[in-house]
């Protein structure tokens, strides 16, 4: 299994470099804005308390003759019921996190000089990215998420919706005191992934309805040899075109608010903190 899983890991770094190569070609469009994100009902893994967290956000999107990128960094600050490393629940600072994800597709149809769309879907893609996190909690996780596989792009007269059937390899570290292994290479496992923005007009307001939803399968035992169970992560967020609404700027200030529904949070399960129900308001500044 750690032969295969080495190989898979391999085979995914390859097929990233390999679409990503395309990219020296001008970039056709590009989308970069600063976020924030707030709120106060967030969990965590065997946490039975509530967790307030700001969150600041960078991503960019672009878009060249063969493909796209995505680039999101999330900085997440918790209050004091998620501690730092050495602090007590309830006191000090609260940790903090960075979770940083890349995604880039190549466009088939683009590359073959092929019309590859079918029924609804006007392309398909080859995705191909990673995950990185760290956070300075006793648990001190060290993410590491390899991605590969096919993405059909649906054609909308506005907007995007994708859809992606993803292979993944993911290691992490524990050092927590109840984990039986520090280092661990989880086994492989898929991930349905389903991404869409969809701007809209409500009488003179400009909005937007945004998202991810992705479904991961269970990737076997855990750092306690604790059988890990499939998870589902869905962030939405409906927004506000305040700047074209205050200042006649249209995409440079959106507010709104959003929703997180996670089960079953990095595949833990029978605990306190693994469904996170969180209401949340947002902000972007587009530039």
């Amino acid at each position: 299994m750690k032969q295969l899983s080495k190989r898979i890991f391999t085979v995914s770094a390859l097929a990233l470099a390999v679409s990503a190569a395309p990219q020296l070609s001008a970039a056709t469009w590009s989308d970069t804005y600063v976020g924030y994100r707030y709120g106060s009902e967030f969990t965590e893994p065997g946490n039975s308390n509530d967790v307030e967290k700001h969150i600041l956000q960078l991503t960019h999107a672009s878009g060249y003759a063969y493909g796209q990128n995505f680039f999101n960094l999330d900085i997440l600050q918790s209050d004091n019921m998620d501690p730092a490393n050495g602090d007590v629940r309830g006191e000090g600072d609260g940790a903090t996190e960075a979770y940083l994800t890349y995604r880039h597709q190549l466009h088939l149809g683009k590359v073959l000089d092929k019309d590859l769309s079918f029924g609804p879907v006007k392309e398909v893609a080859l995705t191909a990215g990673f995950d990185l996190n760290t956070k300075n909690t006793t648990f001190a996780p060290r993410k590491q998420l390899l991605v590969v596989g096919p993405t059909l792009k649906f054609g909308l007269p506005k907007g995007f919706a994708d859809l992606s059937v993803l292979y993944a390899y993911e290691r992490n570290h524990c050092g927590a005191v109840f984990c039986q292994v520090n280092d661990i290479s989880f086994d492989p496992y898929y991930m349905i992934s389903l991404a869409w923005g969809l701007p809209f007009q409500a009488g003179p307001v400009p909005m937007k309805f945004q998202g991810f939803a992705n479904y991961n399968g269970a990737k076997g035992e855990d750092y306690s040899f604790n059988d890990t169970k499939p998870e589902v992560l869905a962030r939405a967020s409906l927004m506000f075109d305040v700047g074209q609404l205050a200042f006649d700027k249209s995409n440079t200030l959106w507010a709104g608010v959003g929703y997180e529904y996670w089960d079953n949070k990095f595949g833990n399960h029978g605990k306190p903190g693994v469904d996170t129900r969180a209401p949340t308001f947002q902000m972007e500044w587009h530039f």
